[in-house]
């Protein structure tokens, strides 16, 4: 079994496209087609994760966050990445990392935060912007079915909950091809004005490439005529962070106890206490500070995140608590998420990997520490 198969179901769970502009994510040391002796997964590839990646026998190190985030100009072991990115080319070890494609997903980091703390009725809280587009195309009714049908295969015209989504109408279209045209309807240097069925469906931008064979692939005409725009609609479900309820309603301080003991915080840096039930929980893994205003605006009793600054807790403003649980805390249980995904999915397509090559990490990389 080739790495490269183990990237490929990574992908599925992660598409590297949900990723933000800003992330370096996918394979970022070694040889996609390698074979596979072993998966270790963890939350950062530090050089002691390399060491315990060695150690187990896995060439193949799946890590949250990004060993190299920015441009490396030497590798000469002078800081904790460069000495791991070493380790790792030393010995043949390859390092994929998922970060913000899998915060992005509706099933990843902050999905995964709120069914350890069993939140109900979830939804993305930062759906991610300008990642729709639309395609417009025109056929004869006769080719409409078919050329629909290969758009929506190709991954066009999912709305939300829906898919199979398009919009329909019938018009008149026009042409004369030249000397060297070869139409299917009508002949060289004839006007024809023909019934046209448009055609109009959404997709992930990502998807472009695909989209367009599937329409080329299926049209019946010699040119076809397409036009593709960028939309502003947001995207329900990707995107980071999400809000969800409470089952039963508790206190702020019995809910912060709560989300301590589920979390295995060391601690948790609050806002004022507003003296009020909690029943809606607004969580982003990682940085979140810049969510704060969304969580306002959800109506979330509690924003669970990290990292935020002594001047972002002002910005409470009496309206919500914000409760900063630690980095590390908040994607504690990305990497056991990514274990269980990829023992599934290997499973199912019967590869070659047996599960126990599938390894978690041992190694505890949160670097902050409490008294």
């Amino acid at each position: 079994m080739k790495i490269k198969e183990i990237l490929n179901i990574l992908e599925e769970m992660a598409p590297l496209a949900y990723a933000e502009d800003f992330d370096n994510v996918g394979l970022l040391v070694g040889n996609q087609n390698d074979d596979v002796t072993g998966v270790l997964v963890c939350h950062d590839a530090l050089e002691s994760v390399i060491n315990e990646a060695i150690d187990k026998k896995c060439n193949l190190v799946v890590c949250f966050h990004p060993i190299l985030f920015s441009g490396l100009k030497k590798i000469t072991g002078k800081n904790y990445v460069e000495r791991a990115v070493l380790k790792a080319i030393k010995n043949d070890v390859a390092i994929y990392a998922v970060h913000t494609a899998l915060d992005n997903h509706k099933e990843g980091v902050n999905k995964i935060f709120c069914d350890a703390l069993g939140l109900k009725n979830t939804k993305i809280l930062v759906p991610k912007q300008n990642f729709i587009q639309k395609l417009v195309t025109y056929t004869v009714p006769e080719n409409a079915e078919k050329v629909r049908n290969a758009l929506f295969q190709a991954g066009a015209g999912k709305i939300g909950n829906y898919e199979d989504c398009s919009f329909n109408s019938q018009g008149t279209g026009t042409y004369k091809g030249n000397e060297y045209s070869n139409p299917q309807i009508g002949e060289r240097l004839e006007f024809v004005a023909a019934q046209e069925i448009k055609i109009e469906v959404t997709f992930e931008k990502h998807l472009q490439s695909n989209i367009l064979k599937a329409l080329f692939a299926n049209h019946l005409y010699e040119e076809v005529a397409y036009e593709i725009y960028d939309l502003q609609n947001s995207h329900q479900n990707i995107g980071l962070g999400m809000i969800g309820e409470l089952e039963n309603p508790m206190g702020e301080i019995d809910f912060l106890n709560f989300v301590k003991e589920k979390m295995l915080c060391g601690g948790i840096r609050h806002s004022q206490l507003l003296e009020r039930q909690v029943t809606k929980v607004a969580v982003l893994g990682g940085s979140g500070s810049f969510a704060i205003k969304h969580a306002i605006q959800a109506n979330a009793d509690v924003f669970l995140t990290s990292d935020l600054k002594y001047h972002n807790f002002y910005e409470s403003e009496n309206q919500i608590v914000l409760a900063d649980i630690g980095h590390f805390e908040s994607e504690r249980y990305t990497k056991n998420y990514i274990v269980d995904f990829l023992k599934e999915k290997i499973t199912n397509f019967a590869l070659s990997l047996p599960l126990g090559r599938i390894v978690l990490s041992e190694e505890n990389t949160n670097p902050v520490k409490y008294l």
